[in-house]
């Protein structure tokens, strides 16, 4: 196993935590790349490599600009002096895990004794991918859209109590057994799909050893780090509307995406955890099938696509783009308890006259009282919006918020007021550093 870290003996503050509140892609990314230059860990606590941050930062003594696609690793290693941490609740595709580890090394990015996974952390076999894309084929016209990367069947197997772990790979007879049954199972529900399953678990062999300085007790690891008084950042993958309990299910991910995934996928008690930052879009995207009430068919939703470079950092799919969602952002407000909002890509708005965001659900001349469960009343829903002059001029220069133009944070103040909550970063170009920071004045 890995050795521990010696612990800081500065005093620190609680985990902060970032999270997705919409159906993700919302840019997670690029706030987790700033406040991970000020953290001492920034861990990933649920999902797998089907998560995609995409982060330009500058490497090496001659400082060159480069880009960086992050899946399964977390973001924060973009910080040389931070440690990235995969826990418990992720599902890790080693093979993945080292061709995402070798590529960002090749570019400059140095993680040698500051990269660490959870022993308890459940493994993604290929044949776990080969089933994810077989299930799509069997729900045909009624398919998730998932990004076949064996996420969904690799959970299936960890809550059916058939799943193999990271610390199952240090027993090797045992893993080897465990793993030519739960193949067996696969070829009993799906047929005899092409599988080399002697090969795979010589290859898992060579893995385990390849693996083991980065395995840690996950428990002992970050509570450790919390009980020195670490910097922690959590970076949260997909999205609070792809939860599993409280996304539009069944068009979701496979894991808790939301605050209490935090909490079960470290092992942490709720009273660690200290800032919760949702980031949220300007408008609205999501990937892959599934419900989307503000959804646009037009000439704006193609502005929204094109300004705002709409396609999956993993999939390369195009991203479907909509209005702003107030009513979906209030409920992701209630179950994530947002202490402060990141608004993202503002600046995609800059040349539209008008800007509408959503602001009530009506059906049947009713107004529904909170985004509901069921897909068959949310298809009915009539979106009432709230139409507010655009800006119609470049916002990418601003550094400070009073540098915005009126009607540009007449829309921020709109959205602040609408959902309670402040919205302490406002994202208003591309770039690494195109962020204003807005501190709360009543903080």
């Amino acid at each position: 196993m890995a050795t521990l870290p010696k612990p800081d003996e500065s005093p620190r503050g609680r985990v902060s935590v970032v999270l997705g509140s919409q159906w993700g892609d919302e840019g997670k990314g690029k706030l987790t790349d700033m406040l991970a230059g000020e953290m001492d860990i920034c861990a990933r606590c649920a999902g797998g490599n089907n998560a995609g941050h995409t982060i330009v930062a500058r490497v090496g003594a001659e400082q060159v600009e480069t880009k960086f696609d992050f899946h399964l690793l977390p973001s924060g290693l973009v910080n040389p002096k931070c440690i990235g941490f995969i826990g418990t609740g992720v599902v890790v595709h080693i093979p993945s895990f080292f061709s995402e580890l070798d590529t960002i090394e090749r570019k400059g990015l140095k993680c040698e004794n500051r990269l660490f996974v959870s022993d308890r952390a459940h493994l993604v076999f290929d044949f776990h991918q080969i089933v994810d894309g077989l299930k799509e084929v069997e729900l045909g016209g009624s398919s998730i859209g998932t990004t076949k990367k064996g996420i969904g069947p690799a959970y299936s197997s960890k809550a059916s109590r058939s799943g193999l772990r990271v610390h199952h790979l240090y027993d090797f007879d045992t893993f080897a057994a465990k793993f030519r049954t739960l193949v067996e199972g696969r070829f009993k529900r799906y047929g005899n799909f092409e599988y080399d399953t002697e090969g795979e678990i010589a290859r898992y062999r060579a893995f385990a050893e390849r693996l083991r300085p980065f395995v840690v007790d996950g428990v002992t690891f970050i509570h450790s780090m919390i009980q020195s008084n670490r910097r922690i950042l959590v970076e949260g993958a997909n999205a609070l509307m792809l939860d599993l309990d409280y996304g539009t299910y069944p068009f979701v991910t496979s894991s808790s995406t939301g605050i209490g995934g935090v909490c079960t996928g470290l092992g942490i008690p709720p009273q660690a955890i200290g800032p919760v930052i949702g980031v949220v879009k300007a408008y609205t995207s999501r990937v892959g099938a599934g419900p989307f009430p503000t959804e646009l068919n037009d000439e704006i939703m193609t502005h929204l696509q094109e300004v705002g470079a709409e396609y999956g950092t993993t999939t390369g799919r195009r991203r479907r783009c909509g209005w702003l969602d107030l009513v979906m952002m209030r409920y992701s407000c209630l179950i994530n308890g947002y202490t402060s909002l990141n608004l993202t890509k503002l600046d995609v708005l800059d040349n539209l006259p008008t800007i509408k965001v959503a602001t009530n659900y009506m059906v049947n001349g009713k107004e529904l009282s909170s985004f509901p469960a069921d897909l068959n009343i949310l298809a009915k829903v009539e979106v009432q919006y709230k139409t507010l002059p655009g800006w119609q001029g470049p916002i990418a220069g601003c550094t400070e918020y009073e540098q915005l133009p009126e009607t540009c944070r007449a829309y921020i103040e709109f959205i602040e007021s609408f959902l309670g909550v402040h919205i302490e970063w406002i994202g208003v170009g591309p770039g690494r550093t195109a962020m204003i920071h807005r501190p709360n004045p009543s903080a």
